[in-house]
């Protein structure tokens, strides 16, 4: 579904991406992991189209969106929901408003139509009945929630989990990826997630990638990566201090 080769991206001396190559498989969840600060935000911004690469390609479907631009890039944007992170919700919108709006803005459904589909995409995520509350309102377990049924509301083929459990206590982590895993068993969408939830999201993953200084260094199905004889990868998923990657 989505072939990257050899991306690089530097801002002035700073490379932050240094030939990133990773491919993702049609209907897996594909999670990266890494550290904060290594390039996963720049790199997600890179498969939405909002940042373009020093050098390198991104394929969709067969298609290198890095060339294209405008009413184009807009239609490969069609086939995704992004689930932001922090949410990202419209706080003088109701919770049903804000599911709603991408309909509102990307279709010619009728008010009814979106109505119904906004209540149900809710209930999918657990919150039927709580439409007309505001942001503020609710819980930050149920503002991700919400984040997911906005993102899910235009039956994406595609969808980005960018640290979609920041801020979150560990039981609302594991309420939130079984809430994804079951979502994505139901409609079978690609998920690409950045997360630093070790080891909650080895529970949910198909394959995880790690990125570190720039590259992909290893990329595997979850008990894999966990078995890794990679000394980076075990220092990082174990959290520990002493290693090659420097505590700073």
């Amino acid at each position: 579904m989505i072939r990257i080769e050899n991306l690089h991206k530097a801002f002035g001396a700073q490379r932050v991406l240094q030939g990133v190559t990773l491919e993702v498989l049609s209907g897996e969840i594909m999670i990266v992991i890494g550290r904060s600060g290594g390039g996963k935000s720049v790199f997600l911004k890179h498969l939405l189209g909002l940042l373009q690469p020093d050098a390198g390609g991104i394929w969709v479907d067969g298609v290198d969106i890095t060339s294209l631009r405008g009413r184009a890039m807009d239609r490969v944007r069609e086939r995704y929901g992004v689930v932001f992170q922090g949410g990202a919700l419209f706080d003088s919108m109701s919770v049903f408003d804000n599911v709603a709006f991408p309909l509102r803005e990307k279709t010619d459904l009728s008010a009814e139509e979106i109505a119904a589909r906004a209540e149900e995409k809710l209930t999918q995520v657990g919150l039927g009945g709580m439409g007309h509350k505001n942001p503020a309102e609710i819980s930050g377990g149920m503002r991700k929630r919400v984040a997911i049924a906005r993102a899910l509301v235009t039956e994406p083929e595609i969808v980005f989990f960018d640290e979609p459990t920041t801020g979150l206590d560990p039981v609302l982590v594991n309420a939130i990826h079984h809430l994804i895993l079951d979502l994505h068993r139901k409609f079978r969408f690609t998920a690409i997630m950045v997360s630093h939830e070790i080891p909650e999201i080895f529970g949910i993953a198909h394959r995880v990638a790690m990125l570190h200084e720039g590259v992909i260094v290893e990329t595997g199905e979850p008990q894999a990566i966990q078995r890794s004889a990679n000394p980076v990868v075990q220092q990082f998923i174990r959290g520990e201090i002493e290693g090659p990657i420097h505590a700073t």
